[in-house]
């Protein structure tokens, strides 16, 4: 059975740096992303990469200060996160998944929590003012 394994989360002050980083125990699916989830909202999706051929998607208000990879040697993605604000305050969970446009005839890089089928069980990311 396949799995994720998330580390790398901790408390950091404000403008710190941190590299998330998301094993997968075989090389499985089409797309792997990072969500997170903070207290009382709802998942949110930050960034997703295409296993082979790299393609990514990155939610726009951390594009300048987020950056994912990964890989394929160590089946791992990660996640760089640079500047970090308070507001990234927040569990964050790897997912993988063979993600499909919305007409569901393609593969294509997905934003939404149910195109995914395998979750970690996520980090915890602290970031102090």
């Amino acid at each position: 059975q396949v799995s994720l394994t998330e580390s790398g989360g901790g408390l950091v002050q404000a403008g710190d740096s941190l590299r998330l980083s998301c094993k997968i125990s075989a090389d499985k699916y089409y797309a792997m992303a990072w969500f997170r989830q903070a207290p009382g909202k709802e998942r949110e999706f930050v960034a997703a990469i295409t296993w082979v051929s790299q393609r990514r998607d990155v939610l726009d208000s951390v594009k300048d200060r987020f950056h994912i990879d990964r890989d394929r040697a160590e089946n791992t993605m990660y996640l760089q996160m640079m500047s970090l604000k308070p507001e990234d305050t927040a569990m964050y969970y790897c997912a993988a998944g063979d993600t499909l446009d919305d007409s569901g005839s393609y593969y294509a890089l997905s934003r939404k929590v149910g195109a995914y089928v395998l979750w970690g069980q996520g980090t915890q990311v602290t970031v102090s003012s």
